[in-house]
């Protein structure tokens, strides 16, 4: 049998030794040849997946109703309602990582909140604004839209807690609440930013009064240094492995565009969750007032999904899981699933695993068209 004849490398001769450079060098030119289509990508990066349009406006907040050929076959519909930090669409970032087409595939009716951007003059917005008021009269119209007495409700981080501050104020127009990652008893100090925010060390009146609204290069600041190996090195490290990986660079330019479109919060709003969440620990307690009403967990009677992550930097699990205990409902359910704060809403294992089972929970619990 012929054999294919030896090649021969010159620079081997030459160059005792050489061949160990060959194979990185050829490494990081395929790398270099990449550096254009990086570019490109990144000028040309989609956010937000699902055709959405706006239904409902009020100030700076708009209700997105999302569009999809998939035939609906529940009645009862879905908000979705986001932290006040960050863009709403981390829940529709790409189309294999959004939970609101998990849910869209189901036959749901999907809705999501931007609360948009605050102006200077929002300074003095409170919960009592955007629970009190921004929620309620988008919950009104939904269920107006809708035909529903009832709605469902999902809410991720901040806007869980707030999604659970208005099921307790609300309870007549709650079908079902699943929480994502979302604080409610603030009592052990299990994360760096719970450190952070102890009155010991952060004044909260004092940085409102001299900022007016949160400023968002503060919140994105500090968010990058509760992880900064990770977040200031390690990523980039992997970037510089997988550049070359097209779908991974579209997956994380998408991830880099909604991590740097920080959007500042409401002055009075942020002074109140940091001292009488945070800091009073008063949501869990009962004290919380909201307007001229209390704040009871126990009010809150309808079907209970609470997804908790365990490896969550931001929202340890200690102080989501409180909540079961806390409500009356009869009907709840925990899942503590192995990601991250974020992994939880763009994880691949995430979309695999966790959103199929909380669609299925919660197609059980809504009514179906006809």
């Amino acid at each position: 049998m012929a054999t294919a004849p030896e090649t021969h490398n010159p620079w081997a001769a030459a160059m005792p030794g050489m061949d160990m450079f060959a194979q990185p060098m050829q490494d990081f030119m395929r790398k270099m040849w990449a550096v254009p289509n990086i570019m490109q990508t990144a000028q040309q990066v989609r956010v937000g997946a699902t055709p959405s349009r706006a239904v409902y406006r009020e100030d700076a907040l708009r209700l997105l109703r999302y569009e999809s050929d998939v035939e609906k076959t529940y009645e009862t519909p879905l908000l979705v309602v986001f932290a006040l930090v960050n863009r709403p669409y981390i829940l529709d970032l790409r189309p294999q990582k959004s939970v609101v087409r998990q849910f869209l595939n189901r036959g749901f009716d999907v809705y999501n909140i931007d609360w948009g951007v605050p102006a200077d003059g929002d300074r003095f917005l409170g919960l009592e604004d955007y629970v009190g008021r921004y929620m309620d009269h988008v919950v009104d119209h939904v269920r107006e839209r809708s035909g529903c007495d009832k709605i469902n409700i999902l809410g991720y981080c901040m806007g869980g807690s707030m999604s659970a501050m208005y099921t307790a104020l609300n309870p007549e127009k709650v079908r079902n609440l699943m929480l994502l990652a979302a604080p409610v008893d603030w009592s052990t100090h299990d994360s760096l930013l719970g450190v952070w925010c102890d009155e010991k060390y952060f004044d909260v009146d004092k940085v409102i009064e001299v900022y007016g609204n949160m400023p968002a290069e503060w919140l994105q600041n500090s968010f990058l240094l509760l992880k900064p190996v990770q977040n200031l090195l390690e990523k980039y490290f992997n970037f510089y492995d997988k550049m070359d990986d097209q779908k991974f660079v579209e997956d994380f330019m998408a991830m880099e565009t909604w991590l740097n479109d920080n959007i500042p919060v409401a002055g009075e709003t942020f002074r109140q969750f940091v001292k009488y969440c945070f800091q009073q620990n008063q949501l869990i307690q009962g004290k919380l007032e909201i307007g001229n009403e209390r704040v009871d967990l126990g009010r809150i009677t309808c079907p209970i999904l609470n997804l908790t992550a365990q490896h969550d930097h931001l929202v340890p699990c200690g102080q989501s899981m409180p909540f079961n205990d806390a409500v009356g409902s009869k009907d709840r359910k925990i899942i503590n699933f192995p990601a991250g704060h974020i992994g939880m809403a763009v994880g691949s294992r995430a979309h695999r695993e966790l959103w199929p089972q909380a669609c299925d929970w919660l197609g059980e619990r809504s009514d179906e068209l006809g």
